[in-house]
């Protein structure tokens, strides 16, 4: 039962790899070219599990507790998290993903964010994650907040996002060159043909539907998850404790690096890339202010903005939100700023750059 998380992260990581699914650069886009295009993938994404989920539900086959909405946690963490992402240069998913792909950079980042989850969740810094997320309103679940059935809005989404989505679509294409094919047949589509951002969400959609029914079948009553598998893994290599630590979780996020290492290796872009010293030491710190920011939000950009958001909850939505608040105000520090200083005094650039 635990190898379908290998094989589910593994169809995860090979569709994010080949797609380019992500929500960094997405969120990141949004704020500096007004590019909504990875957001509005997003939101396809988040309305085909919920309407596939509740479906499940309501049919009896799965279960969901939303639980308690500890409002301060999700609001800190998430901002911390959108930062995180930014100097690693990835997600959480985007992390593991990336290491398939041979960036070293990622590795680096990687180590930083499963170290700090780890810490955060059974180390030293326990009692930090777990005293601030005592402050809580007791009801996570939107529909239940208003009193209402969850269907009208995810009608709602559906909706919202359909019309987003066709006027994306409308919107003049802009020509990109493109190489002659090399290959044909099933192998030109997997490996070689640029995939459109809709038709990946559409298909990492399906994939977070499938998580919960495979997930939920060895005893874990959830879907996607990143930050607590990740943790578990490293957990695990420490202690060797395989009862605590082993799940289906944990092999969910060696899969994504599975599928991703297959994707790479397949369209033939994978390759070891060693970063600068700048760059490593930003993805170290971003890796540990992604693990910090998780562990309190209670889930990163697919545990709390993909799946949380799926599921109607308070915690998924308005993670999602500062989130995105967290990534625009680390961009402006990181590519606005800087850019405007240059353009200020190019000359002062110019004489940093030859020294």
């Amino acid at each position: 039962m635990m190898l379908t998380g290998l094989l589910c992260g593994a169809l995860l990581g090979f569709v994010m790899q080949r797609g380019r699914f992500c929500l960094t650069g997405g969120f990141r886009d949004m704020y500096l070219t007004k590019d909504n295009r990875m957001f509005y993938a997003l939101l396809i994404a988040i309305s085909i599990q919920s309407i596939g989920v509740f479906a499940l539900i309501q049919a009896g086959l799965i279960e969901f507790s939303a639980g308690a909405f500890p409002w301060v946690a999700t609001i800190l963490g998430s901002f911390i998290f959108g930062i995180g992402i930014i100097l690693a240069g990835g997600c959480a998913t985007g992390t593991w993903y990336r290491a398939g792909e041979g960036l070293i950079g990622s590795w680096i980042a990687l180590f930083g964010y499963m170290a700090m989850s780890a810490t955060m969740k059974t180390g030293a810094l326990a009692p930090v994650n777990n005293g601030i997320k005592k402050l809580d309103a007791p009801v996570n679940s939107i529909p239940e907040t208003f009193g209402l059935s969850v269907w009208p809005f995810i009608a709602i989404l559906v909706v919202l996002t359909a019309f987003l989505a066709i006027r994306q679509l409308r919107k003049p294409k802009v020509a990109i060159p493109a190489m002659k094919a090399k290959r044909s047949g099933l192998n030109h589509l997997l490996f070689e043909k640029r995939w459109h951002p809709f038709f990946t969400a559409v298909l990492v959609g399906l994939i977070a539907l499938l998580a919960w029914p495979l997930s939920e079948a060895t005893g874990r009553m959830s879907g996607l998850g990143i930050t607590t598998p990740s943790a578990n893994l490293l957990q695990y290599l420490v202690t060797g404790d395989s009862d605590k630590f082993v799940n289906w979780g944990m092999f969910l996020v060696l899969g994504i690096f599975v599928g991703s290492f297959i994707a790479a290796k397949g369209s033939r872009e994978f390759r070891f890339r060693a970063p600068d010293a700048k760059t490593a030491v930003s993805s170290f710190i971003g890796g540990i202010l992604m693990g910090f920011g998780a562990s309190w939000a209670g889930g990163c950009s697919i545990g709390n903005g993909l799946v949380m958001t799926a599921m109607m909850t308070w915690q998924g939505w308005v993670s999602l939100a500062f989130m995105i608040l967290g990534t625009w105000t680390a961009s402006y520090f990181v590519y606005v700023r800087p850019r405007a200083k240059t353009k200020a005094n190019p000359s002062a650039a110019l004489r940093t750059s030859t020294t």
